[in-house]
């Protein structure tokens, strides 16, 4: 296999990425993409190609707010796996995210050391802004969800450090936005009989720590 190269996704690539993501998802393993709103997000785009540009791998970032944004739709074919293409994609996605003047960057996983490796760690999935959750009741899994929220620090940059001192003294999160999702999403599961599924470790997103709740 010739050098796997990581580039920015063109209009040629569209088709592919959905079928590759499409296809993890068809595993319940992350959730659909359609070829229009891949066009829609085109610039956010990575893929890994190789071989008369055979697509092995993709990622993208979503903002979720103006401090914040996420990794989403990180794939990587078959063929491609154990190359390393994952991990190339991520730390591309940093560099963009950093020279964006994002002060942080997150993740949901199923494979929380790979992020950890590359200076991520698991946070609270209730900590990440309500943005994120908009997407995720439309999954399958949501009510007995197994993934981990992971998250990293931009602070690269004097532009970034800034910008994360001033999340720390203004935080990013609000509580009560996400607060009832947070008790919808608890109540369901405590039906369902899936209060494992909670990260096993949480740690606060920078400046996100919430009251405490009141009690009765």
């Amino acid at each position: 296999m010739n050098e796997i190269r990581i580039q920015q996704a063109a209009e040629e690539d569209i088709a592919s990425i959905a079928a590759l993501v499409n296809g993890f998802a068809a595993e319940n393993l992350m959730l659909p993409r359609t070829e229009e709103s891949i066009l829609q997000s085109l610039p956010d785009w990575l893929v890994a190609v190789a071989d008369r540009s055979q697509l092995l791998g993709c990622g993208s970032l979503v903002a979720l707010t103006e401090e914040l944004v996420e990794i989403r739709s990180l794939a990587v074919a078959g063929q491609g796996q154990g190359k390393g293409i994952g991990r190339q994609i991520v730390q591309e996605l940093v560099r963009i995210a950093t020279a964006r003047g994002y002060a942080q960057i997150c993740a949901l996983t199923l494979q929380e050391a790979f992020f950890e490796k590359l200076g991520f760690e698991v946070v609270d999935r209730w900590s990440i802004s309500p943005k994120l959750w908009q997407e995720c009741i439309y999954c399958p899994k949501f009510h007995h969800c197994d993934e981990i929220a992971v998250a990293r620090n931009l602070t690269d940059s004097p532009v970034n450090q800034a910008r994360a001192a001033q999340t720390a003294a203004a935080p990013l999160l609000k509580w009560q936005a996400w607060q009832p999702l947070k008790l919808a999403y608890s109540r369901s599961n405590n039906d369902a009989g899936t209060q494992g599924t909670m990260n096993r470790k949480p740690i606060q997103l920078q400046g996100s720590s919430p009251p405490r709740e009141e009690t009765e």
